[in-house]
């Protein structure tokens, strides 16, 4: 194949609304360092982070949840505004997800990656030297999937052997690896388990990993989404707002899955058994809660936060993925084009499941 010298991406120049994102042809196509590889880009997720990283959600400045400050970063502080709580650098590349095939390789890379069909992880060890709890966020330290083409790291660019679609595929790696890593960090297994924000992308995720677990899910989501949520494997389905007391029980959960955050949080607790655990990677109903310690500690419960991630919940992602234990829910997808459109329909919550983007074909 003979590459190009440009390409189309989408280019982040600077924290803010959607105006931040401008959409080019001209971008020159990356060249793969020695340890690297060069894909070829077929579908990439939208995600939370996508949006926060946008808007400087996650400096420490802001305080409202991602939809009261999508319209712009507001108060945010560029100094801390990224996962690593550095600065970012500009123009960058967003998009955790991709899926793709390898059309080049580094140096140091066996040319017979050449025409592998993989996903990259989107928490990359590779390099900050595999130290623990360090990462680079694909998309965010570094340039991502919203191109026609992104390089990384040949170790973080797993080989799918799959029949799902290639817009499946983009839509799974920050989604499921997140809820894999919650199950993963704080041990589930075949016991009693809420998850908050149950139909989006990472919510989806958990029910289906949870019930390859051998779990009971409880499920809590909007009345309308429900039947998508129990169709994902949830036993029962709790609606948003619910009191989550009389709904579910006090002292009856085994574990809390939350993406959700913010005022919940203490009702979530009062859930769980003595010796119980609440795990949380995300927290788009807002970064702040209040919560009564007495509850935390006259109750032995464990609080795991989330984000990094050891290789292992990486690799049962792929083989989940390979062995056709997995599907995502697609329920929209946009030409890369159309990235305003589709952060703006993400961040309205109109659609359970996943929103994708699809660059042009090459030579288009």
């Amino acid at each position: 194949m003979t590459l190009p010298t440009t390409m189309a991406a989408v280019l982040l120049t600077g924290h803010g609304g959607p105006e931040k994102l401008e959409y080019r042809t001209d971008v020159p196509v990356p060249t793969p360092g020695d340890d690297e590889v060069l894909i070829q880009v077929e579908a990439a997720g939208i995600n939370n982070t996508d949006i926060n990283t946008r808007i400087g959600w996650y400096s420490k400045s802001v305080t409202g949840d991602t939809n009261s400050t999508a319209g712009g970063a507001g108060s945010a502080d560029a100094d801390d505004a990224s996962w690593s709580g550095v600065p970012l650098a500009f123009p960058r590349i967003q998009g955790g997800d991709v899926y793709g095939t390898v059309v080049a390789t580094g140096a140091h890379v066996d040319a017979n990656r050449l025409g592998d069909r993989v996903i990259v992880r989107n928490l990359m060890r590779h390099y900050v030297d595999r130290r623990p709890y360090e990462c680079w966020t694909y998309g965010s330290d570094c340039d991502g999937g919203f191109a026609q083409f992104a390089v990384a790291p040949s170790s973080e660019a797993y080989t799918i052997e799959s029949e799902l679609s290639p817009v499946e595929l983009g839509a799974i790696p920050i989604a499921y690896s997140t809820a894999e890593g919650m199950l993963h960090r704080a041990n589930l297994g075949a016991e009693k388990v809420v998850i908050t924000g149950a139909s989006g992308g990472v919510g989806l995720a958990a029910v289906q990993l949870a019930k390859l677990r051998g779990a009971e899910v409880t499920a809590i989501c909007s009345p309308s989404k429900a039947d998508v949520v129990r169709e994902a494997g949830a036993d029962h389905v709790v609606a948003r707002g619910a009191d989550l007391t009389q709904a579910i029980g006090a002292r009856s959960m085994d574990m809390v899955v939350d993406v959700v955050g913010g005022n919940g949080v203490a009702d979530l607790l009062s859930l769980l058994r003595r010796g119980g655990r609440y795990a949380i990677a995300g927290a788009i109903g807002g970064p702040l809660a209040e919560v009564d310690l007495r509850t935390i500690y006259l109750n032995d419960l464990s609080l795991f936060g989330c984000t990094f991630q050891e290789d292992e919940v990486f690799e049962n992602l792929v083989g989940y993925i390979n062995n056709g234990q997995i599907r995502p829910l697609v329920s929209k997808t946009y030409p890369l084009n159309e990235v305003h459109r589709a952060q703006e329909d993400f961040i309205s919550k109109r659609f359970a499941g996943k929103l994708v983007l699809v660059p042009p074909a090459v030579g288009s």
